[in-house]
Order: structure tokens, then sequence, then C-alpha cells
């Protein structure tokens, strides 16, 4: 009898097919047709599908709004998942189910969210290009479940919490059905191997009269003021020693060799990027993917190993591994005898010193090798995970691969214990779809004590009659038709068929006891600032052309509603009922005790509406084009739009361009006051950063309450608070945009962009979220943008792909050497088509009582996240001078016991730091420097900052303080078969020269510095001026007819795919304002605030010397 195998435990798969490569077919339109990645939300199969010509091929005029295009629309999704057989061993998965294709068999639409191709879909979905011309293949947003409690009964507070469920629930992300037969069923069509791909279609749609047609239009609405009706219910030779043995010395850094690029005559990315301008005409657009180049065929590609034995530590932006010996990263002594410092000069070498090197490398990850966890790649590498019964690090990291088995020891590691959980994520395009299971209307296999959710490390007994939970130790019966006998090795003989029993991320379709009403519609209100300031600098006119062109990407359901509303001193509702020949326009004058002018017909079904919003979006700027009110009623304007969006819940969508100075919750330009009031001193500076009162938060949790979630878009040039603002979207699942000082010239791409990706990301409604833990470690707290009313769970009105929530946690007993601690996260919500789903990710880690292990098995980026998301949460109520000297000792605790107690040996003269943090002191030293925390900046910035840091992934938050730099004023030089982006320069001066033009990106925005002495013709080339003198004040990027040129728009398409944002340009030059705020971002240069990167070592290792004397 072979050997018993413990749970969790892979069998030996059957063979499957490769991985789709995506250059193997040379098809033109292979980034539109390999996007369907993003397209969670969208029935396999929809009735009466027609593909969709790219409507915008070039910058949308201001202030008029261009029509969309007519189009047929799709007609309801599918019918519920096929229910699983429960009684009969499930055959083999076939291999091909498992894959998802790149394009969908013929005649089958995509099963989310891109419109399906008659051929393919053009491929119009370029990431940047010149203008700002809303893409036509982004994917279609999912949606949200309906809220339920995850575990345990809890009785709705009194007032109607119309989504608080008494049943023990988790959640997870709603996927439309596919219609294959069979008990369990995959996210992606079947593979396209047995059908053919869909013959492909013109690569760039052609500018027909279609495409310029507009609606005639009709004159502005009639005005009626409603009666009033009741309310409405440097860098140091540093050898590396392993375990202080033995050492070896590491070169200088290199700079990486650009990534491989496609072969000739194929399509340099596979997919479409979801922020997209159209190039000018006669002008390919490029290309990208959120997840890096997709030019898989001239790519190493090497397996990541698993965590006994030998550790092979992390990659930062793919970083080489050490050599077998190596653990830590030695610097030599930085101080004299008497500990005083030496002249920098005369010790560090700046070229060693640790930085970030990028690499060309993609990682084949598998979740478990046998019966062990593998330690995860780098977030911000470029990896492809196989799902082998832990989830995919996308979607929930540890700090620590491996979990201390005392709290004892985990103090004095000096690291934290925290699960970064980004449940929505996306998934690479090579990676398997998740899969959707029904239990029917028994629902899934649950443990009666804990109610964690079955998983591949539940432990079966008793001839399979019985299963030991692997989370709280109990033992419960197997619901008779979920029986199956165990085989030889201890396992389920069908646990390798069963999605739920042998992968570590899985979607369990809800039942009705999940659900206190039925699921809830799509619903999006638009809501549109028309007050004076807004209609003067272009904000209201972009904020209407963006909408009107993001309408036709809005899902095609018929329970799909929307509606508008524009707001100045008083409100303006309109009525789209279709049977009135144009919008009839409500005023609302009270904005002390708003109400609804209506009970219906403020938000009416997309289908019926279509047409007047299209018209009524055209019309409202030059309506409002007169308007001399000044003053601003955004609290009383979104109380108002709240009240008729109670009954269904939904997303308020809200474009803001000045302070609120009227009605409920309005604020005063408490920045001013600021200002003028130095004399308080530091002390009390951080007060500003706090909201003014506590109106409009009581008002976001009677949103959250009634899942309506809230998106502001800040179209401003003026002092806006922030502080105050933003706590509306972050209690209900919310996101604020930020578009400081708004151009109407370059800033209309950049809206369109942001608003269509956030309606057509993956994303889900009316969510509940719970993480569960093993015995011996417990959820301390949850931080992001939620609303929170128990202590167990935390309610999302609305949740994406692109929000991270952070989970602290702590020991509550010891843990068993050797054993294994699990981690499950249970995410319940509704999708966009109105289905209710549970996405269960389980995370099973080793326990080791073993100091050297936790180092080993550090994880950087996930530690780094933490640090980033305690500051925002401390900087509003703690002094500035406390938060940084805070997040420096988190560093130097951290550092301090790796060489207190795992390199003993070396010399007390050497700064040894543990090969998995070596980048932790740079790191923390762009924190310092950052926006955040830094005291000179504006009081927006800094709250627009704290903002998105809570609720940022981990990819993303360490590119938000230590931004990549790149040289651009030798694109051309630097060969072809590449990554578009050059080698990463090091955020130093030292590497900026007068004669050349450097790029600097953020995530969010990107900075252009020319230097003084830049040849012209280079700058004629890129960017179509003849001299510095000539740089404009405000720029939209152009492909000019030349290899430059066009590389230099394949670099910014590149990066605007891969942080799923279009990125504003600036350009900068020396001796103004803009030089200084490039140059502020080079975080390793000495300013009169801070110090080097040489000087913050020198004063870490100093530190580590004091604590250990």
């Amino acid at each position: 009898m072979a050997a018993p195998m413990p749970p969790g435990a892979p069998r030996q798969r059957p063979p499957s097919l490769a991985n789709y490569n995506p250059n193997l077919q040379q098809n033109p339109n292979a980034l539109s047709d390999n996007f369907q990645n993003l397209n969670i939300n969208r029935p396999v199969v929809m009735p009466n599908s027609t593909p969709r010509a790219a409507p915008f091929s070039q910058t949308p005029a201001f202030p008029s709004a261009t029509p969309s295009p007519s189009m047929s629309h799709q007609g309801p999704p599918p019918p519920n998942v096929v229910p699983r057989s429960m009684g009969t061993q499930q055959p083999a998965l076939s291999p091909d189910v498992a894959l998802r294709p790149a394009v969908p068999p013929a005649g089958q639409s995509f099963p989310f969210g891109g419109r399906p191709p008659s051929g393919s879909l053009p491929s119009s979905m370029g990431g940047g290009g010149p203008v700002g011309v809303p893409p036509s293949g982004v994917p279609r947003a999912g949606t949200i479940p309906s809220s339920g409690i995850l575990g345990g009964p809890f009785a709705p507070p009194p007032g109607a919490r119309p989504f608080a469920s008494s049943l023990s629930s988790s959640s997870g992300m709603n996927v439309p059905p596919s219609s294959a037969q069979g008990g369990w069923t995959s996210n992606g069509p079947l593979s396209h191997a047995a059908s053919g791909a869909a013959p492909a279609g013109p690569r760039f749609p052609m500018q027909s009269s279609a495409m310029q047609m507009q609606t005639p239009p009709l004159g502005p609405p009639s005005m009626v003021t409603s009666a009033r009706s009741p309310p409405q219910s440097s860098s140091m030779q540093f050898p590396l020693a392993s375990a202080g043995t033995s050492s070896s010395t590491v070169p200088p850094v290199q700079p990486a060799m650009p990534l491989s690029g496609p072969p000739q005559g194929v399509p340099p990315f596979s997919r479409a990027p979801p922020f997209s301008a159209a190039p000018p005409q006669g002008v390919p657009r490029p290309q990208g993917s959120p997840f890096g180049p997709q030019t898989w065929e001239s790519r190493q590609v090497g397996l990541s190993p698993p965590i006994p034995g030998s550790f092979q530590p992390p990659k930062m932006f793919g970083m080489p591994p050490p050599l077998p010996t190596q653990s830590m990263t030695t610097i030599p002594p930085a101080t004299g005898q008497s500990g005083g410092p030496v002249a920098a000069s005369s010790k560090i070498d700046p070229q060693q010193i640790p930085r970030p090197i990028p690499s060309s490398l993609v990682v084949m990850y598998d979740t478990r090798d046998g019966n062990q966890s593998s330690t995860p790649p780098q977030a911000t590498s470029d990896y492809i995970v196989r799902d082998t019964g832990n989830c995919s690090p996308r979607y929930m990291r540890c700090t620590i691969s491996q979990i201390p088995c005392t709290n004892d020891l985990l103090a004095t590691s000096g690291m934290q214990l925290a699960l970064l959980v980004q449940p929505l994520a996306l998934h690479h395009p090579s990676e398997e779809a998740i899969q959707v299971v029904d239990f029917g209307e028994s629902g899934p296999v649950r443990c009666s004590r804990c109610k964690a959710y079955i998983n591949p490390f539940v432990r079966f007994i008793d001839h399979g009659r019985r299963f030991i939970c692997n989370l709280c130790g109990f033992t419960d019966e197997t619901p008779p038709d979920y029986h199956c006998n165990l085989g030889p090795d201890g396992r389920r003989r069908d646990a390798d068929e069963r999605p739920e029993l042998c992968l570590g991320t899985v979607e369990f379709v809800a039942t009705k006891e999940y659900m206190v009403r039925d699921p809830m519609p799509a619903v999006y209100f638009f809501l549109i600032d028309v007050s004076l300031n807004a209609i003067q600098t272009g904000a209201t006119a972009a904020a209407c052309s963006a909408i009107s062109q993001v309408i036709s990407d809005l899902p095609e359901s018929p329970r799909t509603l929307v509606g508008i509303a524009t707001f100045d001193s008083t409100i303006h509702f309109y009525n789209l009922k279709r049977a009135l020949q144009q919008p009839l326009m409500l005023i609302v004058p009270d904005i002390e005790d708003v109400y609804t002018p209506l009970e219906s017909d403020i938000i009416v079904p997309l289908s019926e509406c279509r047409q007047h919003l299209e018209i009524l979006l055209e019309s409202i700027p030059s309506m409002f084009l007169n308007n001399r009110t000044a003053e601003s009623a955004f609290g009383a304007a979104v109380k108002a739009s709240f009240l008729a969006m109670k009954s269904t819940g939904g997303k308020l969508l809200v474009f803001q361009s000045v302070l609120p100075s009227v009605g409920v919750g309005a604020l005063s330009a408490r920045e001013a006051e600021g200002r003028s009031n130095v004399s308080a001193g530091e002390k009390e500076a951080h007060k500003l950063l706090q909201p003014a009162d506590k109106t409009l938060k009581a008002m976001a949790i009677e949103f959250a309450e009634y899942q309506v979630c809230v998106d502001v878009f800040l179209t401003t040039q003026t002092y806006v608070d922030i502080a105050s603002i933003s706590v509306i979207p972050r209690t209900t699942g919310g996101q604020v945009y930020y578009y400081y000082p708004f151009s109407a010239l370059a800033d209309p791409a950049k809206l369109y962009n942001d608003l269509r990706w956030n309606i057509t990301r993956p994303q889900g409604f009316e969510a509940v979220m719970r993480v569960r833990c093993s015995q011996g470690i417990q959820v301390q707290d949850y931080y992001g943008n939620f609303c929170k009313r128990i202590p167990t769970d935390i309610d999302l009105p609305a949740i994406d792909c692109n929000k991270a929530i952070m989970v602290t946690l702590k020991h509550d007993d010891k843990l068993q050497d050797g054993s294994e601690c699990a981690f499950q996260c249970a995410l319940l919500y509704t999708t966009v088509y109105g289905q209710r789903r549970i996405r269960v990710t389980t995370l099973s880690l080793p326990c080791t009582s073993n100091l050297s292990n936790l180092y080993r098995s550090a994880d950087l980026d996930t530690q780094f996240t933490c640090f980033m998301k305690q500051a925002a949460n401390e900087i509003p109520s703690t002094p500035l001078v406390t938060v940084r000297e805070q997040m420096m000792n988190l560093c130097v605790n951290a550092l301090v016991s790796y060489r207190k107690f795992c390199a003993t040996v070396s010399s007390s003269g050497q700064l040894i730091l543990p090969e998995a943090l070596k980048l932790l002191p740079l790191y923390t030293l762009a924190l310092i420097k950052s926006t955040g925390l830094s005291s000179d900046g504006r009081i927006d910035d800094r709250s627009f900052w704290i903002t998105h840091v809570s609720s940022v992934y981990i990819p993303l938050a360490v590119p938000f303080v230590y931004p990549r730099m790149v040289a651009i004023h030798d694109l051309d030089s630097q060969g072809e078969g590449g990554s578009p982006i050059p080698p990463f320069l090091p955020l130093s001066s030292e590497h900026i020269s007068d004669e050349g033009i450097y790029l600097l990106e953020n995530g969010e925005d990107a900075l252009i510095y020319i230097g003084s002495s830049v040849d012209s013709n280079i700058l004629h080339q890129l960017l179509g001026i003849n001299s510095v003198q000539e740089i404009p004040t405000q720029f939209v990027l152009q492909q000019f007819n030349n290899p430059l040129s066009k590389r230099l728009n394949e670099v910014i398409n590149e990066i605007r795919s891969q942080r799923c944002s279009y990125l504003r340009l600036k350009l900068c030059k020396k001796g103004d304002q803009s030089g200084m705020l490039f140059f502020s971002y080079l975080v390793e240069d000495k300013i009169p605030t801070g110090q080097s990167y040489v000087e913050f070592l020198i004063n870490i290792h100093r530190q580590i010397q004091v604590k250990m004397s």
C-alpha cells in the first residue's frame, strides 16, 4: 500500500496542453483577442451579439460630447451554472477545459465583458497614444455580491440594512457561468483548438460615416421646479556572506538586458491595455499588457524552487538569485573606529549599494511542490502561476512565507505578520481561469463550527464519511451526496476532479440562504458639477464627453439601470422616461433637507433611455454655459442621489471641481487657515488631514448600509479638502481620482480612460468579506476601503480587481513546529449580471521555530506595502516626525534581529542585510521622502496620497514611492526585439545628464525631464519642439513619423498597460517648478530635509550598533 499522502498534496494529474502562446498566431488582432482575461463578468453566450467597431479615432471634441454610434445590444445572461452531480465520482477534467484560450470558439461571444467579434475585435486598444481617444476593447466590469454576513448570526440594525444576512457565509467574486456540461464550469470558453479561432477582422476600423454620426440635437430639457414631496424613506562593496561563514564579492550592478521581444512580424503585445488613446490616422496602435510584455517566444523561463532545503529569495523586478551559499548582503564598514561616520566617498561605491535589478525572466510558479508550500515570486516580477493547492499570490500574500510558532519569535524578528488580500485580482493571460462550482440547493460544504469552506487541506477520515477542518480541527460528517471513498494515499479518489479539493481559489454559486433579497441590478448614477468653475475650466464638458463614450461599455443586460443629475447651489434631476420627447429637468432647491422629486423615472433601464441620455449629455455643457453660480452643494447632491438609489444600491460616480461650500456637508478652506496659523507648528498640522466634521462620515455609513458605492473624480484647480471628501469613497468601497491642476487640453483623455476602466474592470457589488485563520492565529484588524460594523466581517458596497485589503494577524496560542497554518478569505458578492457568488481563497503555510527561516521567507514587497498602509493610517492622527520615526524603527527592528541572531560571526563594522530584505532601507528612505510624509506639500496632495495608499495593491505600492526612471533620448540605439521599456536607472541625479531626456513614472503620473543641452533634433523628433524654451506647460503626447517618436509611444503605452492607468504626462525642465518636482522623486539624493541613500545606510548601521550594544 502506498504511504498516506497528506491533504493538499496534489495527485498526479493527466497531462494538460501547454499554455496557449499568444505570439504563435500571426494575428494582428492578438491584442484585443487576448484581453479576455479581464472580461470576468460577461456571460459566456450573449444572443444577438455583434462586433463593435472602435468608435473613437481621434480626440473627442470639447465642450460638446460626441454620442456613441448605435449598436445592437446583447440579451440577458444565460441560465445558472450547470449543477454538479453530487453522488458519483467525477471524471477527470479535460485538459482542454482548464485552459483559457485567447479567443472563444467560433460563434461564441466573450464570456464576461468584451464585445465578441464577428471576425475578431479590432485591435484599436493601444495603451496610449497621441490623443485621448477611448479604446473599444476594454473588458467589462464584474459585479459584486449582495451582502451577507460571513459566518455566525447577526441581526441587522434597526432601520433596515437591506443586505445584512443572518446566515454564515463568505464571499467570492462573480463570474458568469459557462454552458459546459458537468459539475463544474470554467470562466473561460472551451479551448479554441477544437473549434478554430475566429477569423480576424480589420486591425484598425475605418472612419466610416457611422463613426461620425451624431444624434440631431433637440433643445435643452425643459426646466420644471418640482413641488416639495415628503422625503424618501554609495555603493558600498558588499560581499554576500552565507550565514556568516563564507562570503563572495558581488560585482557592480550591470544594466539589465532589455526584455526580449516578439519575433519579427508578430505584434509586440498579446493583450489590450485597459487604457488607450487612439494614435493618429495611419499609425498602428501600440499594444501592451498589465502584466508586462507577452513576448513569450524570446524569453527565458525558469521554475521557482520549493521552500525546503536551500532558499532562493524572491526577486525585485526579476532580481537574479544569489549563489546557493549566499543568504545575506554584507556592506563594509561605513563608520570609523569611534563609531563616527567616515566620508562616504572614501568607503562607499554608489554603483554597488543594493538597488532593484530588472530582469526579462518569466517565472513559472507552482503554488505547492509535492506537499510543501512554495515561496512566491516577487510581486513586481513577471510570473505565471499554476494553482496546485495554494491560492495564487496575486489573490493573497503573507508578509512571511513561514509562520512563526510563537508571538515571542515574531517579536524577536522585528517583522510584521499580515496578509495582503486582493480577491478579484487580474490573473495572467496564460493562467487558468478560476473554476465555478455549483453544489445545487444544498450549497457548498462547510465546517459546522467555524464555517470555513471545503478546501484542499481538509482531511477526510473513516473511509470518507467524515472530514477534519484544517482551520479549527473540528470533525464533521460528510454530506451523503458528497461522499467518496479514499484511495491508498489517504485522499479522496475524486480529489483531482473536484476543483474545491485541489485548487487554492474557487468560486461557489451562492444559494438563497446567502441572500436577504434578490441580487441587485447593475446601477450607475452620474452626478456632474456644473458650477461656474467647472464650466469655465472645461471640467463639465470633459465629464459629459467621457460619460457619453462609456455608455456603450455598461453591462448589456435588461437589469442595467442608469440615472444622471447635475448640481451647483441646487440639484437638477432628469426624467429619462422613454415616453417623453426629451429629458425633463426637475430642480431640487432645498439643499439642507434634500429629497428626490420622483419615486421613479430618475433611474431607468439603459435600454430604454440610451437616446435621451446621449442627447442630454451633449446638451449639458451648453445649457449651463452662462451659469454664474460659483457655490457647490456637493454633500446635498450626493445625499439626494443616494435617496434615488436607496432601493437598489449601485455605483454613484461624482464629478466635482470646487470646494463644497453650501448645503449639507459644506466645507471651508482649511488649507488657507493652516498656512495663516503657522504658529501652531507641526504639532497640529496633521489635523488638516482629518475630516472637517462627522457629517460626511455619517452619510457614508448610511450609503454603505444600502450598498451604494461612491467614486469621486476631482477635476479641480483649487483646494477641495480631499481629507473630508474622501471619507465617502473610502467607507463605501470607492475610489478618489485626482486631476490637479485640471487641464482641458491634457486631462480629458485620462478622465475618459479612468472612467472606462472603473466601469469595465472586473468588479462586484454588495459584497461581504471575512478572513479565517487556523487555531493559534487570529485576525487583528482590517485596513482598506470598506465599512465595518461587526468585528469579523467587512462590508464592501463595491469591490474591484484593483482593491487590496490588509489584514493584520496576531498569535493567540503556540503553533506546532513543522505543522501548517491555513488562511481562508471568503468574498460573497454579486456580479454585474446579478449572479450571487462566493470566491474562496485558501493559503496554507508551514510553521517554523527557526528565526533564520523567517528571514529567508520574508516577502519584501508585502512587508513594505504594510509599512505604507500603516503610515497612511497614522498620518492623520500623528505628527509627521513621529510617523517618520515609526517607519525608521520598523526597518531597523527587522534588520537588527537578523544582525544579532543570524549573522553573529561577521564583524561589527559591517552592515549586514538579509538577502530577502536588502532593499528595505532604500524603500524606507523613499517612503520617508514621499508626498505623504513630507511636511512641505499641499494638504490635498498629501490627503490624496493617504487615500490612494489605503487601497493600493502590492505591484503598484513600491513604484508609488520608488518610481521607475529610464532614458528616452537614445531609444533608437537600444536595439529591437526587447521590451519597449529601456533599462531602469537609479533614482539619483548622478545619472541625469544635461544632454539627456528622461521619463519617470510612479503608476499615477509620468514626468518627462528635458536637459538644458539636449540636441534640438532629438527634441524635435520626440516632442515636436525645437528648443527647451518652447516646452509647453500643458502637454499631449503625439506620434510623429520617425522611429524615435514611435519608440517613445511604445514605451508610454507599455507602462500604461502594466499600471492599468493612463498616466498623466508632464514636461519638466531645469530651473523651474517642474524641474524641482522631477528631482524631488530622486530619493537617493540628499535634500535639505532628508539624507542621501548612502547617509541613510550609515544611519541604519549606527542604529543597529546602538541597539546591539
